[in-house]
């Protein structure tokens, strides 16, 4: 089973803390992703998915325009090595009920991993490949 490094998003998506929880949404929107990275004095402090603004904001009728990314957030982010199997951020992310991981190298987060990346790892190790037999000529 490959590691990390060989599924994770190596351009990854930011949103400053501060910013509105639309402003959050459209950015998802947009680039068509299902969470972003949360900055804060050059520093990352958190997550914002799709599922926190559903789940801690528009499910309970709290104005989006007026909510800041810091206010709805999962912190702080959970990260794993890029040297970690595809198995071992599946667990991660089962332990912690997350559904995204920075991935780091040294400590640095150098990528992204969601659990969409893990289900098609996943896939690709499952299916069998096939090749036709090669049928010599007597």
């Amino acid at each position: 089973m490959s590691d990390l490094a060989e599924i994770m998003k190596k351009e990854i998506k930011t949103i400053d803390a501060g910013k509105s929880l639309i402003m959050a949404a459209r950015q998802m929107r947009d680039d068509r992703i299902g969470s972003l990275l949360v900055k804060a004095n050059g520093e990352y402090v958190g997550v914002i998915t799709e599922t926190d603004i559903v789940r801690k904001a528009a499910a309970e009728g709290k104005d989006l325009s007026s909510l800041t990314v810091e206010a709805v957030m999962t912190k702080p982010v959970v990260s794993i090595e890029s040297t970690k199997t595809v198995r071992e951020a599946n667990d991660l992310m089962g332990e912690c009920g997350i559904r995204h991981l920075a991935v780091s190298e040294a400590g640095k987060i150098v990528g992204i991993v969601s659990v969409r990346d893990i289900l098609l790892a996943f896939k690709s190790y499952a299916e069998p490949t096939y090749s036709e037999p090669k049928i010599a000529q007597d």
